[in-house]
């Protein structure tokens, strides 16, 4: 498979599944996995990381008028706590992240531990989403709420298949966060987390090449792929859960998952 072919398909990839609660990571390990990738840059995570910035790029033009009115009212003590929150459970990341970087974590290189986490991820969704019926749901981000989507994250980041927007809005659900709030905090959280990791991986590389030659051609290509296809994804979404449910996720990933462990 030609190498710009390749390309496309991880941008699209990428782009629909970053912030839909299906997880992008596991999702790409699998179409990786599958395809006939020859490039060892296109299989590498570095690959994954760098192309997510644009992934990113789209969410703050979907959410320019909010973040812009979070830096106008910035005197308004909601609008503070607020950035304080999100702050925090970046914090809390950023700081989870780096130990475990340290230890030298990899993302597996097969494809069961992902079809696991989609499966209990989607049971998870619908168990939520079941209980949730019967009680009532707040719409104001709690502290609690912002640090157990800051530590959802890491979990994501351990389990790949989890999915980082998929664990922060189940966090939030299950403290009873109304669907359209916590999809909101999700991505507005996705943005410092993404953008940071994108940025130290590429410092990474250029400080210490990789083994494979970087194709920088390859990279943008991925990155504007990925950056229109999750604009579109996102605009979706923020409209969805206005009126449904994640129950439509948690069913795809349930049957994902299990047709994975079928085929592996």
């Amino acid at each position: 498979m030609p190498d710009w072919i390749a390309v496309i398909i991880l941008g699209i990839v990428e782009g629909v599944t970053e912030f839909l609660p299906v997880s992008s990571t596991g999702h790409l390990l699998l179409v990786r996995h599958w395809l006939p990738i020859r490039s060892e840059m296109l299989k590498s995570d570095l690959f994954i990381v760098v192309i997510q910035p644009a992934a990113v790029v789209a969410v703050i033009l979907v959410f320019w008028k909010r973040l812009e009115g979070l830096v106008r009212e910035w005197h308004r003590p909601e609008s503070r706590d607020y950035v304080y929150k999100m702050a925090a459970a970046f914090g809390l990341t950023g700081v989870g992240g780096l130990a475990i970087k340290k230890v030298g974590f990899e993302l597996p290189e097969t494809v069961t531990p992902v079809a696991l986490a989609l499966l209990v991820g989607g049971v998870m969704f619908l168990a939520v989403e079941w209980w949730l019926k019967s009680r009532p749901t707040v719409t104001e981000v709690t502290w609690v709420m912002a640090l157990a989507m800051g530590a959802g994250q890491l979990l994501a980041a351990v389990f790949p298949g989890l999915s980082r927007s998929g664990a922060t809005i189940l966090v939030a659900l299950m403290f009873g966060l109304a669907r359209p709030q916590a999809a909101e905090f999700s991505f507005l959280l996705g943005i410092p987390t993404l953008l940071a990791a994108g940025a130290k991986e590429t410092w990474d590389a250029l400080r210490d090449p990789p083994p494979y030659p970087l194709d920088w051609g390859l990279v943008a290509l991925g990155s504007v792929v990925s950056g229109v296809t999750a604009f579109v994804a996102v605009k979706w979404l923020l409209r969805y859960v206005q009126s449904h449910t994640f129950n439509v996720f948690g069913v795809y990933r349930v049957v994902v998952g299990l047709l994975i462990l079928a085929w592996v």
